[in-house]
């Protein structure tokens, strides 16, 4: 006779040998029916947020962990009541009265996690999985289950919002942000919680104030920031500004006489941390500059806006440089390599995954388009809009950050010139993107007001030559410089 046994689930290795993870929001409460694959939580790597499904069919009998709180993979993080063979109770270590191969056919085979959301008009994405016998970890150690790939099918898009952005210097659309309840139960007797963000609850945790007695003025009753301080008489923020302020402002603002703010150093500013100082005390930068007149780059750039081929694709100037720099890089092949300490080898790519630095809400990431070498200038267009976009929503995957072999910074969006790029781990070259300034600049003889702009290239002197750096510099100075001189490097 079937009964109902429990079944936890443990936090999973999400595919990038990653030893901890964040509870952002859970998606399901105790008592709440789920299905297989159901999304049930956001959990926040070092690198990104990631959809986090049920590996169960059932009941959620009890959520071990708070938002907030920084799980060790292979730690409960929810407890399932499901249908069984017998009466007795089991848990994901294959604990219990049945065993754990038996466990493992009862389980669901395949779980996918880390589904990035996108447009309706948009194809589906790649989206690495991990198989659920995952359970089978133990507490002590980290799941082993093997990684796989599967297509996953694009959501519906939601209504969104558009914001201001730093990347490209053009605006973008943000998914709205989801409200979170302010508790893990339900009770039969209460009202519906109040609807809240994270930070928004330590906020409120911070001023001492009841969630419960706030009005939302958000999207769908959303309780923002601006309605905490207005509750406490502190609000100072216009409501026009607020979904900007979410943006540029994640840390809370000071309680009324507070002299400093201690926000903990974890997730995605953690890794940046930590990643930047390796690559900064690991490998010796060399960086070199070269200011060139790029008025014939955006002379090219208007044309191909208002050409038919063009129509309805996004054209900056990053995407003219972004394929500018794989045409360089055809004939300086050391700019697109790794130095391996474990092999004492170099490895030379014949590929180019293209990273593109972005700020976004959680903070810099560097996604990065695989075989960017290989795509056309409308390929190139659309993958650039599609990373973007992607990484501003703050649904970066962590596939889309691992894996990169050479990066663009575009640091003239914040009107800056130049400067000296930190190399993203693992990649021999890093190029700064400088303002476009009109300036007296000498043409043909003469002084014009011409479209200027510099460019910041820093190398690992260990793979790159300053010959080899300052002629990768030279040739791509070169094609901005002429957009026909491409054709003499293909």
């Amino acid at each position: 006779m079937s009964a109902t046994m429990i079944k936890e689930f443990r936090l999973p290795d999400l595919g990038e040998g990653l030893t901890e993870s964040e509870i952002v929001a859970w998606k399901v409460a105790v008592g709440d029916t789920v299905a297989l694959n159901q999304i049930i939580a956001e959990v926040e790597t070092a690198k990104a947020v990631v959809e986090l499904p049920s590996p169960f069919a059932g009941v959620v009998a009890a959520l071990h962990e708070q938002p907030g709180s920084v799980v060790e993979v292979g730690k409960p993080i929810v407890s399932f009541e499901v249908e069984g063979d017998d009466g007795g109770s089991g848990s994901a270590d294959g604990s219990g009265s049945g065993a754990e191969e038996a466990a493992a056919k009862r389980e669901p085979n395949l779980v996918g996690y880390g589904a990035v959301l996108e447009s309706s008009g948009r194809p589906a994405r790649r989206a690495r999985s991990f198989a659920a016998p995952v359970a089978a970890a133990t507490a002590a150690g980290t799941a082993s289950a093997p990684v796989a790939e599967r297509t996953e099918a694009a959501p519906a898009a939601p209504a969104r919002t558009t914001v201001a952005g730093p990347l490209a210097g053009e605006s973008f659309t943000r998914e709205p942000l989801t409200a979170e309840p302010l508790t893990t139960e339900r009770s039969p007797t209460s009202a519906e919680r109040p609807r809240s963000t994270p930070p928004v609850r330590k906020l409120a945790k911070d001023l001492g104030v009841d969630l419960a007695l706030v009005t939302g003025t958000g999207e769908f009753g959303l309780i923002t920031r601006e309605d905490v301080r207005n509750f406490v008489g502190g609000g100072d923020l216009p409501v026009a500004s607020r979904d900007l302020a979410a943006v540029s402002s994640p840390a809370p603002a000071p309680a009324q006489g507070e002299r400093e703010i201690r926000t903990p150093i974890k997730g995605v500013r953690k890794f940046t941390a930590a990643a930047m100082v390796s690559s900064a005390f690991t490998a010796p930068h060399v960086t070199e500059f070269l200011t060139i007149d790029v008025t014939p780059t955006m002379e090219l750039l208007a044309r191909l806006k208002a050409s038919r081929a063009f129509a309805g694709y996004k054209l900056t100037p990053l995407t003219i440089v972004a394929k500018a720099v794989l045409i360089a890089l055809k004939n300086h092949p050391t700019l697109n390599t790794r130095w391996d300490d474990a092999t004492q080898e170099i490895v030379q790519y014949n590929y180019v995954n293209l990273g593109i630095a972005a700020a976004t809400p959680r903070g810099l990431t560097v996604p990065n388009i695989k075989d960017a070498d290989r795509m056309s200038l409308l390929e190139l267009s659309t993958a650039l809009t599609e990373l973007t976009d992607t990484a501003r929503a703050g649904k970066t995957s962590p596939a889309e950050l691992s894996g990169g072999t050479i990066s663009i910074t575009n640091i003239g969006v914040f009107g800056i010139d130049a400067g000296t790029p930190i190399l993203n781990p693992g990649e021999a070259a890093i190029l700064a993107l400088g303002a476009v300034r009109k300036m007296p600049w000498e043409y043909q003889d003469e002084v014009a007001l011409r479209q200027v702009m510099t460019l910041s290239l820093s190398f690992d002197h260990r793979l790159v030559d300053g010959e080899q750096g300052s002629r990768f510099l030279q040739d791509l100075g070169a094609i901005l410089s002429d957009p026909g001189m491409a054709l003499a490097m293909v």
